[in-house]
């Protein structure tokens, strides 16, 4: 059995569902209850077979179809060793269209077993432009990246448009090294006429760490 944590609370995803959708995600949690590898085959078509859309009243702006998949995730982690878990999760990521990746990368960042490892597929969504995976993969599960991998996520955050308040523990693990490398590329930018995201302006000011830290790893 390995822990995830709700996406959202199940009451406001209840809330959200229709009888037939409710129905319906009631139907493939009691199949995963049951055979939790068959979220293999349930994943992908959760959405078609429950909603989409916003989820009024979530936080972090989280949409329907998120919610399901990962109460999808959690029923079958009830039922799975976390290396069990993680295959599953690497799996229906490396063959999932990109809900299904960002589902997963939530996934993740809801799982409460520090056994189950999905650095691989956070560095695979950082080297995307996709802003929804790089806000996802930046998330409580990136607590798993190097110093130097957590680092080139928030510039690739501050390059894409990810507002910083999506990077979890930014306060905690900001660093001097952090601050060098958002001040080398605002000045790129502002040499290339370029506007620097205001995002920037917290590692820019006079405030900013200035002491390099212990992990030089730039």
């Amino acid at each position: 059995m390995t822990l995830v944590h709700p996406l959202v609370d199940p009451s406001l995803l209840r809330a959200r569902l229709g009888p037939d959708a409710a129905r319906a995600l009631d139907e493939m949690l009691a199949t995963l209850a049951e055979d939790p590898p068959a979220i293999g085959r349930l994943f992908a078509g959760a959405a078609r077979r429950t909603a989409r859309g916003d989820l009024e009243g979530a936080e972090g702006g989280h949409r329907v179809e998120d919610a399901v998949r990962v109460e999808l995730v959690r029923a079958a982690a009830a039922g799975l060793d976390p290396g069990a878990l993680a295959a599953e999760l690497e799996a229906l990521y490396r063959h999932g269209d990109a809900d299904e990746r960002r589902a997963v990368l939530l996934a993740l960042a809801a799982t409460g077993d520090a056994d189950v490892d999905g650095s691989e597929l956070l560095l695979d969504a950082l080297r995307t432009n996709d802003v929804r995976l790089v806000a996802a993969a930046m998330g409580p599960h990136a607590d798993r990246l190097t110093p130097h991998d957590w680092r080139h996520g928030v510039l690739k955050c501050l390059f894409v448009g990810v507002p910083l308040h999506a990077v979890a523990h930014l306060d905690e693990r900001t660093d001097a090294d952090l601050a060098a490398m958002v001040r080398r590329y605002a000045a790129e930018r502002e040499a290339a006429g370029r506007p620097v995201p205001p995002d920037a302006a917290r590692f820019l000011g006079p405030t900013a760490l200035t002491t390099p830290s212990a992990d030089l790893e730039g």
